[in-house]
């Protein structure tokens, strides 16, 4: 293995390290700044989807920077972001610091996310590229995973939600070294690809190379390339949005910003319990990850993904059904709170939270032992059955990017990277 490959191994598997620790940070860090910054309900979502604003308006332009500015200079521009976006984060005392963080730093991983596999790609022979993009689904998941272990970690430390932004500047300042040494020109890569081949495949891929740089020389695209009827791109493009439009309206992204939150109000009280759930489910997203891109190529994206959906819909079901029948606390997440010294979060009133059980025939109060058993009998329903949505999502939608780079034409990256992100 030459020092290209293990290089570009690295940038793709940091890349997508980063993505998802910074999604899925959010998660532990969200109950510790609640309770020191006492936000309501419509603050909270505002510091989640901070996220997505930037990454909206990044989706927008980052085609273009990376059609003029290169793959190179978009992945060290999304790196020196992220690193501004944390230290904005870790350093933050004010509701709009926070925002404006969040705001650059999803800016920053949907640039990461357009560029990185398109840079790898470009930088080994095309019987490895497929590799690139596993690797950074792979990463994705890791990343969410070491995200909620991170959580853990710093759920009963006081002010912890600064060190669990911060931390996100270890993996992004390894990713800027590798990509800071590799090349940036075709010409230079198609060097470095020959001496990490056998004498037998040089030429074949030298040529590749050069006919690729002819071809890329010969024409320029733009977005409305890829709504051309020629070589069936328009129905191609419309199945690749189509299927990002789908991953995001099964709600699965929003579990991951909200998942200390969803554990927290159905019965798992304390931050380190709520959060340890959340462990489980990424540890059960990593597996499921790895299953799905084990079998992908074996059995088929398109079953794994009919039969992903049908298994998500059996779940969502399952728990809107669980929800009904368990105790949770009407207001906790919307009230001003406090947090105790083991982690708990109190109600800034002195009198008890009011119980309710979310009832079509019964609804009222319920004593407290009865609550109690109540809620150890469903908790652990819900967490099963939000364990089964997420495995059905990564099995599903796990192996959709490489799928959907099966639709676009090798020229069109760029333009077509702006359609989604992983998750």
């Amino acid at each position: 293995m030459g020092p290209v490959l293990v290089l570009a191994t690295a940038v793709s598997t940091l890349g997508g390290l980063v993505f998802g620790y910074e999604l899925g940070i959010i998660s532990g860090a969200l109950l510790l700044l609640q309770a020191q910054f006492h936000l309501n309900c419509v603050q909270q979502e505002t510091v989640v989807s901070a996220l997505l604003i930037g990454a909206i308006c990044s989706s927008v332009i980052g085609g273009w920077l990376i059609d003029h500015h290169g793959r190179k200079a978009s992945i060290l521009l999304s790196n020196l972001l992220i690193l501004g976006g944390s230290l904005v984060l870790s350093v933050g005392n004010s509701f709009a610091m926070l925002a404006t963080g969040r705001i650059v730093v999803g800016f920053a991983i949907c640039l990461s996310s357009m560029s990185c596999c398109i840079f790898v790609s470009e930088m080994v022979e095309p019987r490895r590229r497929g590799l690139m993009v596993t690797l950074y689904e792979a990463g994705v998941t890791a990343g969410i995973l070491l995200a909620y272990a991170v959580n853990y970690v710093f759920s009963a430390t006081q002010e912890g939600w600064r060190y669990m932004f911060g931390l996100a500047s270890i993996p992004s300042l390894a990713q800027l070294f590798s990509v800071w040494v590799l090349p940036s020109h075709h010409g230079t890569v198609v060097r470095l690809i020959t001496e990490t081949q056998s004498p037998s495949d040089q030429s074949d891929s030298v040529e590749e190379g050069t006919l690729n740089q002819a071809q890329v020389g010969k024409k320029q695209y733009s977005v409305l390339q890829l709504f051309h009827h020629k070589d069936n791109m328009c129905t191609r493009t419309i199945i690749g949005i189509g299927l990002v439009l789908f991953q995001q309206f099964t709600g699965q992204p929003n579990v991951l910003f909200y998942a200390s939150t969803i554990f927290q109000s159905v019965g798992f009280k304390s931050n380190a319990s709520a959060v340890l759930a959340s462990v489980g489910l990424g540890i059960v997203k990593v597996i499921a990850t790895m299953v799905a891109m084990i079998c992908a190529d074996k059995v088929g994206r398109r079953p794994l993904l009919i039969s992903g959906c049908l298994v998500m819909s059996i779940g969502l079901i399952l728990i809107g059904f669980l929800n009904r029948h368990t105790v949770f606390d009407a207001a906790r997440q919307c009230s001003s709170s406090e947090l105790h010294p083991n982690g708990t979060i109190l109600p800034a009133k002195s009198m008890d939270l009011q119980k309710i059980i979310n009832s079509t025939t019964d609804a009222g109060y319920l004593d407290t032992s009865t609550a109690f058993h109540a809620v150890e009998t469903f908790n652990w329903l819900v967490l099963i059955s939000m364990m089964s949505v997420v495995s059905a999502f990564s099995v599903g939608f796990g192996p959709m990017k490489s799928s959907q780079q099966r639709c676009e034409d090798e020229h069109l990256h760029s333009p077509a990277a702006s359609t989604g992100w992983p998750t």
